[in-house]
Formats: C-alpha cells, structure tokens, sequence
C-alpha cells in the first residue's frame, strides 16, 4: 500500500494542483505567493503540491514557511505533499548539494504535515530545450549508462528513504525519460533495488508517452508499475504517429489524449493504490485544465463499486 491510514472517499481524496502554470516565486515574496495560491483555491482546489519550481519551502526560513502555511489556511489549502524538479542527487555537479537539499524537503514535508515528496533522477534543461516551444522535443541530460553511478543512485535513494521513514514521509520517484527511472522496466528495478517500504514510484507516465520517439504502450507500463505506486503526478498528452514514422506529441486534458485515464486509474485501485494525486498541464490555461482534471478524477473514483 502507498501511505493512506484512512479510508477517503470520492469527495475528499487528496488531488493536489500543481504549481508549474505559474512562475518562480522564490524571491518574490508573500504578496506574489497569496497571488499565486488564490487562483488556485478560486479554482475549487483544496490541496496544493508547492512544486519547488515554483517556490522551494524548504530554503524558507521560519518566518517565511510560518506566512505561507497561514496563507494556505486562509485559502482552506491543505498541502499533502511537496515535489521536487530537476534536483538530480546523481548531478556531476550539484548532486552533493540536491541530497542535502532533499533531505531538507522531508524534514519540510514532516513538519507542514504533508504525507509525501517526490524526487526524480532528472537533471536542468539544456539551451535547446529552454529555447523549444516543448522542451521534451530537444534531447535532455541522461544518466550515464555506468553501474557505479547507478549503485550511487540507489545508495542516496535508500539515505533518503531511510530518514523519510523516520519522519513519517512517504517518497515517491518519478518517472523521467532517459534516466534509472526511464522505462516501466527500468523504474521497478530500480525501486526493487532500493528495497524500502517507504519508496515508491511516482508513474508519471505522461512524462513518457509525449516523447517523439517510440515508447511502450501506456497500458503495459501502468499494469507493470502500478502495483509500486505512490504519490501520483497526472496528465496527458495526444501522442501522434505518421506513416513516415514522424511521432509528434501535445498536451491534452486527462480525459481526452492518448492515455485511458479511466483504466489506468482503476488499475492501480484494484492494486491497492491510495495516495493523492497531482494534477498537471503544460501549455495553455493549465490551472484550469488541472481544475477539469481533478473534476475528472473525482468522477473516476465517485463510479467504483469500492475504493482501497
């Protein structure tokens, strides 16, 4: 199972708005953050994921952590959990720095009351892909094909897992194309290999099913990952195919791109999966296509005969 000590039902199972419609807050200050949080809660949302592109909670002060917890309750915002972009603990060079960092967001997490963190294992955007209308079309940093560098991976996995587990903390590790996690097959050795009951995968498949190159089909990688599932970052994407063997791919709404939703959801329901969700888009108005998703969502869970 994946951290839920209760029984939630249709109506109040965490669905967490992602932060990535809005730009870095980070030095901005509280002004910007009530700003930002209100269109959120104006958009029916009761939870949000303080996605550290947005803002990193953990490099906050007392002070500053003490005014955005008030701010939330005063937007009636729960946060169940905090998810981390492009802090790689492998990064050549600022993998020291992205574990202490890391550290700092479980110790963050415990104290704010949220349940779980997310992690991933993929490194900055290049220039090209910062110069691309999307930036998965331009090739990214990999993880080396290099055991050593693997083992170290899981070793610093494994620390954090620990402390998580001391703390409460579930982790969640996301998937991410051309890193450990990379493929279904990839990701559940990986997460095997860790071999803790407080790690688990974050199976962001949309993060796969919009590269323009070919991939495993979305329903093999939900029946093979969903049974290590945890917290759960969801979108989606039209995936495209032409005779020329051109693959293009483009944000959708969960309930109308590539991926059956509907299926992939009661898959993991059937496995036991009780974790919040998260809900992300990219391009366009994406808080109000995160706010269609989680309407979506709740209709999924309000029509199962029985939940975990």
């Amino acid at each position: 199972m994946s951290g839920n000590t209760m029984r939630w039902t249709p109506q109040d199972w965490p669905i967490a708005c992602a932060m990535i419609p809005f730009a870095s807050v980070q030095d901005a200050g509280p002004a910007a953050w009530a700003r930002d949080l209100g269109q959120v809660a104006a958009a029916g949302f009761d939870a949000v994921d303080p996605t550290d592109s947005w803002l990193r909670l953990a490099d906050l002060d007392d002070a500053g952590r003490a005014r955005f917890v008030a701010i939330c309750r005063d937007l009636g915002l729960t946060v169940p959990a905090i998810s981390t972009s492009r802090r790689s603990v492998i990064d050549p060079v600022q993998g020291d720095d992205h574990l202490a960092y890391c550290h700092r967001v479980i110790d963050c997490a415990a104290d704010l009351g949220a349940g779980h963190v997310s992690f991933g294992l993929f490194g900055p955007l290049s220039d090209a892909q910062r110069a691309a209308l999307w930036f998965w079309t331009e090739p990214g940093v990999t993880n080396p094909d290099d055991p050593a560098t693997r083992a170290l991976a899981v070793a610093r996995i494994r620390d954090l897992g620990r402390h998580a587990a001391d703390r409460g903390i579930h982790v969640a590790l996301e998937m991410y194309e051309d890193t450990y996690l990379g493929t279904a097959s990839d990701a559940v050795a990986f997460v095997t290999d860790v071999d803790l009951a407080s790690v688990r995968l974050n199976i962001d498949i949309g993060n796969l099913i919009r590269l323009h190159r070919p991939v495993q089909p979305w329903a093999e990688m939900i029946a093979l990952c969903a049974p290590f599932a945890g917290y759960w970052h969801v979108k989606n994407y039209y995936r495209m195919t032409d005779p020329s063997g051109v693959i293009l791919s483009h944000p959708a709404p969960m309930m109308g791109g590539t991926i059956n939703w509907r299926a992939a959801i009661n898959t993991a329901l059937d496995l036991g999966f009780s974790s919040p969700f998260l809900v992300e888009h990219y391009g366009g108005d994406g808080l109000g296509v995160c706010a269609e998703n989680r309407d979506y969502i709740r209709r999924i869970l309000a029509q199962r005969r029985t939940l975990p």
